[in-house]
């Protein structure tokens, strides 16, 4: 088994906590490493607690049409898609990959197209480990009002993977998502002990605006966080 510096296990064990707090019935906060995991805090269902409509997230009034309420359709094997994130810190492009995840893919590019993301914070910093959002109440504990099933993860965590946030709870993924800042974070987030974290894409352009959100956090639930002015799907 591989050392790992007693500062980074005590990390990681706070990301994962996080991750797995933040999510609650309802696809409400998604799964983070323990302060170094995703987590989200599941609601009396499991599932995540959102807090917000099913058209897009509280207040927003940016929707650009209906948001789904229940597990969407999964994406075609093969397929992708380039959702572009635009921040008062520059602009970041995932490409969404099928084929790591179909339903978790799916889901994600649904709410990416009809504007849920909009408007919603990165509510939680962990240093070199993970940025994390999609959380339409900002608290780390909502998300789309419904949750979608696991899948097995199939690649490697690094910098730049983007993956769903999750409780412990089986089938809790909801809204909230995470982009890996460290390759450092690897064993961490692929440990079993900290759940699996459904990988959806990579990050192909911008990883210099995701360290920006990183390093304008004041601790790990920033005072003043980061939001997705505007989120949208293309395809490439």
């Amino acid at each position: 088994m591989t050392r790992v510096s007693a500062a980074v296990v005590i990390l990681v064990v706070s990301a994962t906590a996080f991750l797995a707090g933040c999510s609650t019935g309802g696809g409400g906060s998604s799964v983070a490493p323990p302060s170094v995991a995703p987590s989200s805090t599941p609601t009396a269902s499991g599932a995540p607690a959102s807090g917000a409509p099913s058209t897009g997230p509280a207040g927003s009034g940016t929707a650009s049409g209906s948001c789904p309420t229940s597990q969407p359709p999964a994406l075609g094997a093969g397929q992708k898609r380039v959702v572009t994130i635009e921040t008062a810190k520059g602009k970041v492009q995932i490409t969404i990959d099928a084929d790591l995840s179909p339903i978790a893919a799916g889901n994600f590019v649904a709410l990416a197209d009809c504007g849920f993301y909009n408007g919603v914070v990165f509510h939680r910093v962990v240093t070199d480990f993970v940025i994390q959002g999609g959380d339409p109440t900002g608290t780390g504990t909502g998300g789309p009002g419904y949750t979608i099933k696991d899948e097995p993860v199939t690649a490697t965590y690094g910098r730049g993977t983007v993956a769903m946030a999750r409780t412990a709870a089986p089938n809790s993924v909801g809204s909230q998502f995470f982009i890996v800042l460290s390759d450092g974070a690897r064993t961490a987030l692929a440990d079993p002990a900290y759940n699996n974290y459904q990988i959806i894409g990579t990050v192909t352009s911008g990883m210099e605006a995701v360290d920006a959100i990183a390093a304008a956090a004041d601790a790990e639930l920033p005072t003043h966080p980061i939001a997705m002015d505007k989120v949208t799907v293309s395809t490439p």
